[in-house]
């Protein structure tokens, strides 16, 4: 039986994860559970999972979920601390790090200090504090378990591989629902539309970041610190199926591919269950029925997110901290209908343009320039300065 803690319960990680656990009864236990504000959803799942401890990030709604668990043997604590608390609950093997964004950053290295396993599936912890959550991880001792879909067909791809025989990594790229529009019709979708995605039900943030191929930049960025290769090794190519969920091309000019339905239990069962493989929590893939797949290029033109990401994660230091907030205040920007959707690589430039690159040191130092990031890139949008 493996005891998790699982951070960020109520986005759609974090209900997938869960699903997981409800088919892996037998091999899983929920031990903690938190949420940012989705104080509904977290006492639901409270309910049915009984971990030892629910927290909540938003202290103002800690009294509807205390409320709604009284007479239940689960323990109610709110705030940023009590997130951190969660991975200092007895007995714990593992934590699924599921929060969005780079709130994300703290809970994970926190975990790392305790020795725990990571299941990571919040690829700003990466971008952001790639540097010192490697260096923690050696010093740990420790696996860190890709959950990102593209990450994980990586890992996988690479088992029983020798290191210096990986030559290219390749991460696919759905394409988001824009693919084939013109940069006049992206000046005028809406965020009803570029949350339809094609093939993947996801959260709403990182759906836009699908959108705009940012997250592919964010997973470029992450990629190089999970396995150590260079940017000009990292290679984004578009497959609009979303079966080949990425590929890594060795020495000897082979490549292989891991394929999958776009489903994110896969991944995650595969993060728990590693080195083991367990039951599959999908029916099998059907080649026959997918008929085709096919691949294309990114558009630099269209999609300038992919091309910053890359920029910042070559400059290193602070760079991908700055790039990460200013995509999230204007990818909120966005959804709340303040700017257009081009105006986010807009946004994104003119914030990376105001830092000055610095090494980076200490957690703390990352969040002090995450929040400047986020007063920058909130004034230009206020100042309509973009």
């Amino acid at each position: 039986m493996k005891n998790i803690a699982l951070l960020g319960a109520t986005g759609s990680i974090g209900c997938s994860t869960l699903e997981v656990v409800r088919n892996n009864p037998d091999k899983l236990r929920v031990r903690a559970l938190t949420a940012g504000k989705n104080w509904q959803r977290l006492a639901e799942q409270a309910l049915e999972f009984r971990p030892d401890l629910v927290a909540i990030a938003d202290k103002d709604a800690y009294g509807e979920l205390k409320n709604a668990l009284s007479g239940s043997s689960v323990r109610v604590e709110a705030g940023d601390e009590a997130v951190l608390a969660a991975v200092e609950m007895q007995p714990l093997d593992a934590v699924v790090a599921a929060i969005v964004g780079s709130a994300g950053l703290r809970p994970v290295m926190a975990a790392i200090g305790k020795g725990l396993q990571i299941c990571l599936a919040n690829k700003e912890t990466l971008v952001v504090g790639g540097s010192l959550v490697m260096q923690a991880v050696r010093r740990a001792g420790l696996d860190l378990l890709p959950v990102d879909s593209e990450h994980s067909a990586i890992f996988q791809c690479l088992q029983n591989c020798p290191a210096d025989s990986v030559h290219k990594i390749i991460i696919t790229a759905s394409g988001g629902p824009f693919r084939s529009f013109s940069r006049e019709q992206l000046a005028d979708v809406t965020p009803e539309q570029a949350l339809k995605h094609p093939n993947w039900d996801m959260g709403g943030k990182i759906t836009i970041d699908s959108a705009t191929l940012m997250n592919k930049g964010l997973e470029v960025i992450e990629a190089h610190w999970l396995f150590d290769k260079a940017y000009e090794d990292i290679e984004v190519v578009v497959h609009p199926q979303s079966i080949i969920h990425s590929l890594v091309e060795f020495s000897d000019g082979s490549v292989i591919a891991q394929l999958g339905w776009p489903d994110m239990k896969l991944p995650i069962q595969y993060a728990l269950s590693w080195p083991q493989r367990w039951s599959p929590p999908l029916p099998p893939l059907d080649l026959v029925k997918i008929g085709s797949i096919t691949f294309e290029s990114p558009d630099p033109q269209k999609f300038a997110c992919l091309a910053y990401a890359y920029e910042a994660g070559r400059a290193g230091g602070i760079m991908p901290c700055v790039l990460n907030a200013a995509n999230e205040i204007s990818v909120a920007a966005f959804l709340n209908r303040q700017i257009g959707f081009l105006e986010i690589p807009a946004i994104i430039r003119k914030t990376l343009d105001s830092f000055k690159n610095q090494e980076v040191t200490t957690v703390d130092q990352l969040l002090e320039v995450d929040a400047q990031a986020r007063e920058i890139a909130a004034a230009l949008i206020t100042e309509g300065k973009h």
